[in-house]
């Protein structure tokens, strides 16, 4: 049910292989930060982005579904959900949850439940 939360967007204009590390990352109002890492594997796709300054140095861990279109001009990647919900999602802490699959599940669940796959979360 989830598995489409970890895959790119056939519209995203994501290239297999595409180096993402050091893009910047715009939410639907406004940047939240820089790549710090990313992964292409089928049905396990993501980014994981160093927020800086905008929630504490945090990182955050996006689906790939929630890539809408890449910029390789401007180094931009945009997702279709806005800071908020973004700041919202399970808190992500790359040692603890990178290989854990109840976070993974966790996440597809929070990302899979709001736009465009359901009603948007208020």
């Amino acid at each position: 049910m989830t598995e489409h939360v970890w895959s790119y967007k056939s519209t995203s204009g994501h290239l297999a292989g595409a180096e993402l590390t050091g893009y910047k990352v715009e939410a639907t109002d406004g940047g939240i930060g820089k790549v710090d890492k990313h992964s292409d594997e089928v049905g396990d796709a993501y980014l994981v982005v160093d927020t800086g300054v905008w929630i504490f140095g945090k990182e955050v861990l996006l689906p790939a579904s929630t890539v809408v279109s890449i910029d390789p001009e401007e180094r931009k990647v945009f997702v279709d959900r806005t800071r908020e919900q973004i700041k919202d999602a399970p808190e992500f802490y790359r040692e603890k949850h990178l290989g854990d699959a109840r976070y993974r599940e966790e996440l597809a669940t929070y990302y899979g439940t709001g736009f465009p796959f359901g009603t948007p979360r208020a």
